[in-house]
């Protein structure tokens, strides 16, 4: 036993010696790599640290947006017509959610979406999706209760309007992201939106928050808008022009009601319509806002513009007599026919009351084309008005120098012009504030303007006013357009419908009238396209539906009669009655 004890002791092996300079080589390589660590620790932590953070952070912070909540849109009075009601959206963190086959298919029963759709979010790329907006709370409720990693609920606001189709041509409505897309949404966008803030979270692997950091910025909510409309004259506009085109077998139709002290669109509606609220399945003809987009050949609401022309230049009066030659007269090959017409001369303002196109015609050809362009290119024609709503349109006033005289002729009782119902009721407001035009207004305006741009001298504005009282007067072609126990003045128009370069058949019917005559408060124009049940003239198709708006908004206004009762009429209409009982 002593023998191998010794033995192994006195191994070679284990007699050799390592030698000193591999000792020191793996000692400087130990310092080496000891330095090399400690510089690129101090390199990490001390030079390039905003790097370690960002991934760290990128890994459980996130940086999220707080939605600022859209103002409201209220009319003169206050009451809401459109806001915005909070709801919650589902999203994902894609990094987080890692789901298996069977949890996409839970998540997108609960969702009802494709799995196809999710899977594709997922796998966009993205920081941040949306895999459902603006769901009910119990479908939130219910994604959330699956607890799956990287799901959560967003909060974010979507856009209600409580009086819906009634106004729906005025406020617009949103896009899913709450930006303005028609009407006053879109118009003052900018002014309704506000600014988004944001704050920065900590969240866990399955994406929910467990740490609020800090707030970045605050979010400032979006102003109110005022409009001018009345809701009460909105109605009434809304609801007699809604039954006019139904009754009449219509296309379309369109009512303006705009306050002349002040310039304020009270109502503003368009039939077809459409339920902002519910907009899955619109078409452009519920869309479109006739008012500001559509633009017509007016017919003879262009009348009284050439009688203002004409008494302004001195050559005639009102009662200066004007050849009709019995209601025909050849131009150019052409022939102008009048609808309503009588044998022997006509006053101007007989002109204006029958409607005759011949005498508008003759008055028209006593002006050189330069002049007679000036006069409507002053009155807003071939322009914008420029009130501010989206797709406004300027109507078609061609060059003076391309006019030939039948094209002259025409146009002084509204064909081969084009307007807009919004350019046409601006244009009436001569007439009815003496002479002078004052810009519309869509938001409240809380004085009246004193002073406009003016077009006509003020007797020449309120003789021509006269004459279109003779026109709701009886023998004057829009006596359907009357409001008991108040002066109305205005004028009826009835154009027939170019299309593919030729005039047809079908009929756009208009009355566009002031009211009290005696001190004009309200213009309201209503245009009939296509009428098909019977009647094609504007005093008869567009008239009444003026008469039921005016009177309506009249009385909602608490403006006073003017008129004085008429005893004779109701006791002949009272004893036709008992004729036709016997």
């Amino acid at each position: 036993m002593t023998r191998l004890h010794t033995s192994f002791n006195h191994n070679p092996l284990l007699e050799s010696r390592v030698p000193g300079w591999r000792a020191r080589v793996v000692l400087a390589l130990m310092l080496i790599g000891s330095t090399v660590l400690v510089g690129r620790a101090m390199y990490l932590q001390g030079v390039n640290q905003e790097f370690l953070q960002r991934k760290g952070e990128s890994r459980y912070a996130r940086t999220l947006e707080l939605p600022a909540t859209r103002g409201k849109v209220v009319d003169r009075h206050g009451d809401t017509l459109a806001t915005s009601t909070p709801v919650k959206s589902i999203a994902a963190i894609p990094d987080m959610a890692q789901l298996s086959p069977a949890q996409v298919i839970q998540l997108a029963k609960v969702l009802e979406v494709e799995p196809s759709d999710i899977n594709r979010r997922l796998s966009s790329g993205r920081d941040y999706v949306y895999l459902a907006r603006a769901v009910a709370p119990d479908v939130a409720e219910a994604a959330l209760a699956l607890k799956l990693p990287g799901i959560q609920a967003q909060d974010e606001y979507r856009r209600y309007y409580p009086a819906g189709e009634m106004v729906a041509h005025m406020v617009g409505f949103t896009n899913i992201d709450d930006k303005g897309q028609e009407g006053i949404e879109l118009a003052f966008n900018d002014q309704l939106s506000g600014q988004p803030g944001s704050r920065r979270v900590i969240k866990d692997r399955r994406g929910q928050i467990v740490e609020d950091v800090e707030t970045i910025r605050r979010p400032q909510d979006g102003a109110t808008v005022q409009l001018a409309l009345d809701s009460k004259i909105q109605f009434l506009a809304y609801s007699a022009l809604k039954q006019a085109v139904q009754n009449m077998r219509a296309k379309s139709g369109a009512a303006l009601v705009v306050d002349a002290r002040t310039g304020e669109v009270l109502a503003l509606v368009n039939n077809p319509t459409y339920n902002p609220n519910n907009r899955s399945r619109l078409s452009g003809e519920q869309l479109r806002n006739r008012v500001v987009t559509d633009s017509f050949e007016p017919g003879s609401t262009m009348k009284p513009f050439v009688a203002a022309m004409a008494l302004e230049s001195n050559r005639f009066r009102a009662d200066t007599l004007v050849d009709v030659n019995g209601g025909q007269l050849t131009l150019d090959g052409a022939t102008i026919r009048d609808s309503h017409h009588q044998d022997g001369p006509m006053t101007v303002a007989q002109i204006i009351q029958k409607s005759s196109n011949i005498g508008s015609a003759k008055m028209a050809l006593t002006f050189a084309p330069e002049q007679m362009w000036q006069t409507y290119s002053d009155l807003g024609f071939g322009q914008p008005v420029r009130v501010g709503f989206p797709g406004e349109v300027g109507g078609r006033l061609r060059p003076w120098k391309t006019w030939r005289p039948i094209e002259q002729a025409t146009m002084a009782y509204g064909h081969g012009v084009s307007v807009t119902t919004m350019q046409l009721v601006h244009a009436y407001m001569a007439f009815a504030r003496e002479g002078e035009l004052i810009p519309l207004s869509l938001t409240r305006v809380d004085a009246p303007v004193v002073h406009g741009k003016r077009v006509f001298s003020r007797e020449v504005a309120s003789q021509v006013l006269g004459m279109m009282e003779s026109v709701v007067a009886p023998g004057g072609t829009a006596t359907r357009a009357a409001v008991p126990g108040y002066r109305i003045a205005g004028k009826t128009g009835t154009a027939h419908k170019l299309e593919n370069g030729r005039y047809t058949n079908k009929y756009l019917s208009s009355f566009v009238g002031i009211a009290p005559a005696s001190d004009p408060r309200l213009i309201v124009a209503v245009i009939i396209d296509e009428p098909s049940a019977g009647k094609h003239f504007g005093g008869e198709v567009a008239g009444p539906v003026f008469s039921q708006i005016t009177a309506g908004a009249l009385r909602t206004l608490g403006i006073r009669p003017d008129a004085p009762p008429a005893p004779l009429r109701l006791a002949s209409q009272n004893v036709g009655n008992l004729r036709g009982d016997m």
